[in-house]
């Protein structure tokens, strides 16, 4: 029994990867025009590069004048960003791009060709080209799955509960009763039979257990680790007598006792699993919220929530950690006059992007009244990670999805444990 070792994974690189991903499903060329390329771990540059040019021959035979053009230049926008490249980064490269109308909409010869580079989360193996009407983004969404599975069992005399530690939730498979009859002996029974009784209905009742455990935590579901909790010795009944599969009872890396057993007991036992777990993301996760909470219920003056206080704090240097859920969808929309360099921002929801880009673009510069405004947009995420970069704060993207997320998302979905008080007087 002990400690799993996980690999770390950077938070803000899986959100940047998600939201990439979500943005090119969403994508589809005219015709079969935009270009997928997978790029696995020690593949030679050159021959992709030389794959590819030949790929550029090929288009010159499409009929249509216009799709001919779109796929000539996405694949030599791609060609000319893998020249840029030494070799192929460590864990693989993969590559989107094709001609795209403008966000806003646009007419037939309006396309722009846009491309999208993504460092892949884990070790890329397969390679893969492609020039279809959609980009293909099913291997890098498998890849953001997290394959670091923990089974838990809750089990005690009356009824059993099966959980599932997976990514950025604890999640309750199923529970049963047992149908074992309790200690006290019903009238007209001799003490011996009811005991020969109970015994062989707790039998079938543990065999029946370590049958539904392995066709979760082995057939459906192949685990790491299983964390088995419970009150009382039911628990250590049921593993010393080697019911489980050999390979569940070898997985075994944990027991832990609880007050409850059922769903409610897997619930328990994962908030008292977190020393055992203290790897895994989701426990990472729960453990950055709670310490805001206390900062901030403490009334420590360390503890700082809502976006303009944490943004302001966080230009001022005073932010040690920032934490925000995945789910805010906020964007910073910015204006800057050519001529003055005058800039205007706002912090919106991303379906208010378009409007407000439009506004800026089509009103004076309020500080030199020009019309020569241009307008760009960053994710929230981005536009705090670079504020964050230049003044040495962390910041950790948390699931919106998960229980401490909820908890966050109370505070606006964002927060900051700070370096120090900053109301602090001397």
């Amino acid at each position: 029994m002990g400690k799993i070792e996980v690999e770390k994974q950077d938070s803000v690189k899986i959100y940047k990867i998600r939201k990439t991903l979500e943005e090119l499903s969403r994508k589809s060329g005219r015709g079969t025009e935009l270009i997928t390329v997978y790029i696995p771990k020690g593949k030679q540059l050159h021959e992709i590069i030389g794959t590819l040019q030949q790929e550029q021959g090929t288009a010159d035979n499409i009929k249509s004048d216009l799709t001919r053009s779109h796929v000539v230049d996405s694949l030599g926008k791609v060609v000319q960003r893998l020249k840029l490249y030494k070799k192929t980064p460590e864990r693989g490269l993969v590559m989107f791009c094709g001609a795209l109308p403008p966000e806003e909409g646009g007419p037939l010869g309006s396309e722009v060709v846009k491309v999208w580079e993504i460092d892949p989360p884990k070790d890329l193996n397969q390679y893969l080209y492609r020039c279809d009407d959609h980009f293909h983004v099913d291997i890098l969404k498998d890849m953001l799955k997290d394959d670091n599975l923990i089974g838990f069992l809750a089990i005690d005399a009356k009824d059993a509960g099966w959980g599932l530690l997976h990514g950025d939730k604890i999640e309750v498979l199923s529970q049963t009763g047992s149908g074992v009859a309790g200690k006290h002996r019903q009238g007209g029974q001799s003490a011996k039979r009811f005991q020969k009784l109970r015994e062989m209905e707790l039998t079938y009742y543990f065999n029946r257990v370590a049958q539904t455990t392995r066709e979760y935590f082995i057939d459906i579901y192949p685990v790491k680790g299983l964390v088995i909790s419970g009150p009382g010795p039911t628990k250590e009944d049921f593993i010393n007598g080697n019911y489980l599969e050999y390979r569940l009872q070898n997985n075994i890396i944990a027991t832990i006792d609880s007050s409850y057993s059922g769903s409610e007991g897997i619930r328990e036992a994962f908030s008292k699993a977190s020393d055992i777990l203290g790897n895994f993301r989701l426990v990472e996760e729960k453990k950055l919220v709670e310490a805001l909470f206390r900062e901030i219920n403490g009334n420590t003056g360390k503890g700082s929530y809502g976006l303009q206080e944490v943004v302001e704090f966080l230009k001022n240097n005073v932010v040690e950690t920032l934490i925000i859920t995945d789910n805010t969808n906020l964007h910073r929309v910015e204006g800057i006059c050519k001529r003055c360099k005058h800039v205007q921002e706002e912090i919106i929801e991303r379906p208010q992007v378009i409007p407000k880009k439009t506004e800026y673009t089509s009103k004076p510069c309020p500080g030199c009244n020009s019309m020569e405004v241009e307008a760009n947009e960053q994710d929230i995420v981005d536009y705090l990670e670079l504020i964050a970069s230049k003044t040495g704060s962390k910041l950790e993207v948390v699931s919106g999805s998960a229980e401490h997320g909820n908890m966050l998302a109370s505070l606006g979905k964002i927060g900051a444990i700070l370096r120090y008080n900053p109301g602090h007087t001397k």
